[in-house]
């Protein structure tokens, strides 16, 4: 019994040893850890299988590179949507027998055309004409003589009103009859209000209304000194000749008398006036200029510059003196509280009046004799004594 149960014990570790050979060919043998001695090694880690590298391809190398991968077709980019612009609403087409101002003179007659344009857009009755020469003057008549061209204005535009600006660029030598007169002399001045009232007398001898507006300010203080004394000769010829001066001065300085570059526009509202270079004017200050002498044009043109005329004349009138086509009989209106719309002589609902009460009623005695009756016996207000014989108690 015991030989036996040696000889099965042999066989078992045998088997032992082959199985255990058999592992460790397919799982090697892990090396142990000081922590594997610590805390065990994993179950896992005695299965792990350690496969072999895969082979590597037999053949010749291909010094070919490979292909670039195909692009991916881009995204169209997403179209923008678009974008109304807002429309802006068209002026009022200028009717045939619209009524002209005319405006000559320098670089500030072409600002104060600008902003009556846009003082005058919704009136069809006005047309606004700009004859400006940015560096003409007075005083070069060689460059530019206005004396000399504004009769030819005047007779090719046939304005119903005149706007002069002149006198920015007259502080120069002059050129005279008698010879060179440097500025600013006394000989100087008295030429120079002598070209000023020739040009004033060429509008108002043709019986055309004259608005002369005066120079505003500019940054230089000597400029703005003498541009004072050129206002009050203009002043003193557009009056003589039966014109209007209108002053814009004020309009562009502060409340000390100083010159501004940002002051209100004509909504109140504070705007950049003047120019970088502290002469020109920005769009808000053309519209200022325009605005000093718009109420004075508005009187002289009267209807024809009101916003959204639309004057009547032979042209555009009906005929009412045509006969009417139409001959037919004409009804004459009927009233509609007229009763015998229907047929009656009176209006729906209407009654008779009840006559007369031939019996006074006791406001009519109240009213004509000033007594009031006695009220019906037993009421609240019947406050008469009974005698109890009377009622037999």
């Amino acid at each position: 019994m015991l030989r036996y149960g040696s000889v099965i014990l042999a066989l078992s570790l045998a088997a032992t040893q082959v199985g255990t050979a058999a592992l460790a060919q397919d799982y090697p043998r892990r090396r142990t850890t000081l922590l594997d001695m610590l805390f065990g090694r994993s179950d896992e880690s005695r299965y792990e299988r350690q496969y072999p590298a895969p082979p590597r391809p037999v053949g010749p190398r291909s010094r070919k590179k490979p292909a670039p991968a195909a692009a991916a077709p881009a995204r169209p980019a997403s179209r923008p949507l678009p974008v109304t612009a807002p429309v802006p609403e068209a002026a009022p087409a200028k009717i045939d027998n619209a009524q002209k101002i005319l405006v000559i003179g320098d670089f500030f007659a072409s600002a104060i055309g600008d902003g009556l344009q846009q003082a005058f857009a919704d009136a069809p009755g006005t047309v606004i004409e700009t004859r400006s020469n940015g560096s003409s003057g007075l005083v070069r008549d060689d460059y530019f003589d206005w004396r000399r061209q504004l009769p030819k204005m005047l007779d090719e535009i046939k304005p119903a009103l005149v706007v002069v600006e002149l006198g920015a660029n007259d502080r120069q030598q002059m050129t005279a009859s008698g010879g060179d007169e440097r500025f600013p002399s006394d000989a100087w001045f008295a030429e120079y209000q002598k070209r000023i009232d020739a040009v004033a007398k060429l509008v108002t001898r043709r019986k055309i209304p004259l608005i002369w507006v005066g120079l505003p300010p500019v940054k230089s203080p000597g400029m703005s000194a003498d541009l004072i004394k050129f206002n009050a000769l203009y002043r003193k010829a557009a009056e003589a000749g039966g014109g209007e001066f209108i002053d814009i001065w004020d309009g562009f300085v502060d409340e000390d008398g100083g010159f501004v570059l940002t002051g209100s526009d004509v909504n109140g509202q504070q705007a950049r006036l003047r120019g970088p270079d502290g002469i020109s004017m920005t769009d808000a200050g053309k519209r200022k200029m325009a605005f000093y002498l718009e109420k004075s044009a508005r009187k002289f043109l009267g209807d024809m510059a009101s916003p959204g005329l639309v004057r009547l004349d032979a042209t555009s009138m009906p005929d009412l003196a045509k006969p009417q086509e139409d001959d037919r009989e004409r009804i004459p209106p009927m009233k509609i509280s007229d009763p015998a719309l229907d047929g009656g002589d009176r209006l729906l609902g209407g009654a008779e009046k009840p006559p007369a009460a031939k019996t006074p009623s006791p406001r009519d005695l109240l009213v004509s004799t000033g007594i009031m009756p006695d009220p019906p016996k037993g009421r609240v207000d019947d406050y008469r004594f009974e005698d109890k014989a009377d009622t037999g108690r």
